[in-house]
């Protein structure tokens, strides 16, 4: 089933650091910053791309309000970033990006979540996640492109495999199936915007075009 995103709140507000008083939880995986956006190499210098990504991985956090949201990831300077922002950290060297995501999911399963919500850390025009959540099964965002997989809910104990890169929407999509799980995919102009190439530089809001000297803090 294909559904177009309704509705939206006012934007990002502070993070939520992990309860039981919701059955959902936000999980974002965080590269290190150091090692961030490659690709746009060509038109910003290492600090320049490892702020930018600070800065998006921020906003994500806190757009994943209400819900309470959790870091994974191999970096000590992501890890001490994440808690100063006030995420709590799950600590997954040498899994990759799969088996990060995997490691966190288990993680939010075993402490009673019922769902989680992966996000990657630069989708610049996140508002909210919690509208994915409550509709059993799984439920994809795929990028612009109809390739990636931006934004994934899953139900936290059903061993969904995740295979993140090129072509993972169409493999997250045969994973549901796999599984017998129902699938919806929802075509979200706040979520389906991710930055990898120069040209997607043109979209960022003001506030994270900022370059390095402005010195941002843990979680701006």
């Amino acid at each position: 089933m294909t559904e177009r995103a309704t509705g939206r709140n006012d934007g990002p507000g502070q993070v939520v650091r992990l309860s039981q008083v919701t059955d959902a939880a936000v999980l974002v995986p965080v590269k290190a910053f150091a090692q961030a956006k490659l690709r746009l190499e060509a038109v910003l210098s290492a600090t320049e791309r490892g702020d930018l990504a600070r800065r998006m991985a921020g906003h994500v956090l806190r757009a994943a309000a209400p819900l309470p949201v959790v870091v994974v990831c191999d970096d000590p300077e992501v890890a001490e970033w994440a808690e100063a922002a006030g995420a709590e950290v799950v600590w997954c060297p040498g899994t990759g990006l799969n088996g990060a995501v995997t490691r966190g999911v288990g993680v939010l399963a075993g402490r009673g979540f019922a769902e989680v919500v992966v996000a990657h850390g630069d989708l610049p025009g996140a508002r909210r996640f919690d509208h994915l959540t409550g509709a059993g099964g799984v439920t994809a965002v795929p990028d612009r492109r109809g390739d990636g997989t931006n934004v994934l809910c899953v139900p936290a104990g059903a061993g969904f495999g995740f295979s993140y890169g090129a072509g993972s929407f169409r493999r997250h999509r045969d994973e549901a199936l796999r599984l017998g799980l129902p699938l919806r995919v929802r075509h979200d102009p706040d979520l389906n915007w991710d930055v990898d190439l120069p040209e997607d530089l043109g979209r960022l809001p003001r506030h994270l075009r900022r370059r390095a000297a402005a010195g941002a803090g843990p979680g701006s």
